[in-house]
């Protein structure tokens, strides 16, 4: 691939395209992550995409966390089905164009509609799997077992996964590494025979600082990452959460991402440099601006209306 030079890293979101085609709540995120060589990566993604790096390294993702009042378009938020637990395990993304994004090696859920759905449509690597959600006080646990596709085949050891975080109550986290692992603006997917791009938005992250209680993986594993999960990640963090929108999938190939970083480096901002990437920082907001409602918090939240 050629040389690329990356669109600046910045918690700004750019203006969503249109037409809107998605919007969904993500609640109690947890962010689990390992640093790995770009190479070790590298055979993961699609054409004409590369493991994005800082530092000289790229990162392993485990991400459990509520997925809650799910809508289509500018409709209301389908019941029952739009809200689910996900567990995914992700990677970082670049292409020709400069873009950066996420590149999902799988994302399990407990509802097996969703899963169907997202695999017939967008080809998304969906597994259906039993799942629970649990808080104790501030403490946050997420467990997860695969029923389809391919459990039977798997080793047992790599058919479930069990994470338990505690959300320190520090200043919130909004260094160089958090901006470069949540300001994400899209994902890359193959699907079709061609890689396409999703586009998304959503407010800059609201990071904590958290400590692992319990890590107990087996899916990083499952999608050929060996034993990776094996030792304490590099980096972990917790979200309340942020209301995101998704737009309609593009060709790769047709990307053109300059009226988009214009408009992401319009606002007010704090920039710095680490490396080659020039960086870009929204002063924090007060207050929280998501709205994840805490019902049936034995098993799994659902909101009370959609996204707004």
């Amino acid at each position: 691939m050629a040389a690329i030079v990356p669109e600046p890293v910045t918690t700004l979101a750019p203006a969503l395209p249109r037409p809107h085609v998605l919007r969904q709540r993500w609640c109690d995120v947890a962010f689990l992550h390992w640093a790995v060589r770009p190479d070790a990566v590298a055979r993961f993604f699609p054409p004409g995409v590369r493991p994005d790096v800082l530092g000289g390294w790229t990162y392993v993702g485990l991400v459990p966390f509520r997925l809650v009042g799910t809508a289509i378009g500018r409709g209301p938020a389908v019941p029952w089905a739009g809200t689910f637990l996900e567990t995914n395990v992700r990677l970082y993304s670049v292409d020709a164009t400069g873009r950066r994004g996420v590149v999902f090696l799988s994302l399990d859920t407990d509802r097996a509609l969703a899963v169907a759905a997202a695999r017939a449509v967008f080809g998304m690597p969906c597994r259906w799997a039993r799942m629970r959600f649990r808080t104790d006080g501030d403490v946050r646990s997420y467990t997860a077992r695969l029923r389809w596709p391919g459990a039977r085949a798997r080793p047992h050891a790599h058919q479930h996964s069990r994470v338990t975080v505690r959300p320190e109550a520090r200043p919130t986290l909004d260094g160089p590494l958090e901006a470069f692992l949540t300001a994400r603006w899209g994902l890359h997917i193959a699907h079709l025979g061609r890689t396409w791009y999703v586009p998304n938005t959503h407010e800059s992250w609201p990071l904590q600082r958290a400590e692992v209680l319990e890590l107990d993986d087996g899916l990083v594993a499952s999608v050929g990452l060996g034993d990776l999960a094996r030792r304490a990640p590099d980096h972990v963090a917790f979200s309340a959460g942020v209301a995101a929108t998704f737009g309609a999938p593009v060709l790769r190939s047709a990307l053109n991402n300059s009226a988009l970083l214009r408009d992401a480096q319009a606002g007010t901002s704090r920039r710095w440099t680490v490396g080659p990437i020039q960086q870009r920082y929204r002063p924090s907001a007060s207050g929280d601006p998501m709205r994840c409602t805490h019902l049936d918090a034995a098993r799994y939240g659902r909101s009370r209306s959609g996204p707004s």
